[in-house]
């Protein structure tokens, strides 16, 4: 655990050092070394899985161990197995939509068009963002951020129009982009949602951006999902926090892929069959003796154990009311 603390704290705490955690060396740079691209409050900064975008402002590194492409290639492309879900939605003849919540630079959302690539399926793509400056930033630095390839032009309209098509990019469908707060805006009941297939969940970690990351906007996403469809959720954190806001707000939750330094990440969904590894009951074990498992509430960061009554609620989520043999929590 200290070991993982400190490495955390390494990307995040701005210091133009080279990191090892695992064996894996990053990147986090405050001051652009030499050849490295700056402007302003933005650079570009190699990782060990490629060439990243680096916030000074927020001492954050988007993709900071594994890489832009390696990274939503893992967590989101392959574990929520999008291609086949996509796939199945086009000949289904249906609209297979993703939300990318957390545009920044765009590495996610490319990484996962580009995989999508030559499908029949038409897709209805919406990208969430506070701020359009790290991708505009980006976007002045293609040449250096292999991930934006074949997209800057394209993501250069989006930023100018909010709505493009995707004929160029060899898809069918249409991109959207909302910026804003997201924390308001899903859970706004006078905006209007596509229901989502897809969740990229990709938000400043919960100690930087605790509304992204509370209980409420879980609910709210999980209410935009209609009756009868289904939808999955990814994301890098594996907090407890994270995992129990997940289920008190009526998703199903399980153990999401390795990724490079990163033991676990997490995948949500609304039917507990579409996990490969969903919690058991040892979760809620760890959960009742944590100190930092009560979800956040969109107000400050702060660790707590769970309320009796949040204790008492997840204990009855229909997750835990069965016990395969091959959940997660009962290896």
């Amino acid at each position: 655990m200290g070991e993982e603390i400190q490495f955390r704290q390494l990307l995040l705490g701005g210091l133009a050092v080279i990191g090892e955690h695992r064996g894996v060396k990053v990147i986090s740079a405050n001051q652009a070394p030499d050849g490295v691209a700056s402007q302003g409050d933005y650079q570009v900064v190699q990782t060990v899985g490629g060439a990243s975008v680096h916030s000074v402002a927020d001492r954050e590194t988007f993709h900071p161990v594994a890489g832009p492409e390696a990274e939503a290639t893992a967590l989101y492309v392959r574990q929520m197995g999008l291609v086949e879900r996509a796939q199945r939605a086009g000949v289904a003849g249906e609209e297979f939509v993703i939300w990318d919540v957390g545009l920044g630079a765009g590495g996610n959302i490319c990484t996962v068009l580009r995989a999508l690539q030559g499908g029949a399926a038409r897709l209805r793509v919406i990208s969430f963002e506070r701020t359009l400056a790290p991708l505009e930033f980006a976007i002045t630095q293609v040449d250096q951020l292999p991930f934006l390839r074949g997209f800057d032009a394209k993501l250069r309209e989006l930023t100018e129009v909010g709505t493009v098509g995707l004929a160029e990019l060899g898809l069918a469908g249409a991109w959207e982009l909302r910026v804003g707060d997201f924390t308001g805006l899903v859970r706004d009941a006078h905006a209007v949602l596509p229901s989502p297939d897809a969740v990229l969940f990709d938000a400043y970690s919960p100690a930087r951006n605790p509304a992204m990351w509370s209980l409420p906007v879980f609910a709210a996403i999980r209410s935009r999902v209609l009756p009868g469809r289904s939808a999955q959720l990814a994301t890098f954190s594996r907090a407890t926090l994270v995992r129990t806001a997940l289920l008190l707000a009526g998703w199903f939750v399980g153990s999401g892929e390795s990724i490079a330094g990163k033991e676990e990440t997490t995948v949500a969904a609304t039917e507990r069959a579409d996990l490969k590894a969903p919690l058991g009951r040892s979760f809620l074990r760890r959960a009742e003796v944590s100190d930092a498992a009560e979800p956040l509430d969109g107000g400050e960061y702060r660790r707590a154990r769970l309320s009796a009554e949040l204790r008492d609620r997840l204990g009855r989520h229909p997750q835990f009311q069965e016990k395969p043999a091959l959940d997660a929590g009962n290896r």
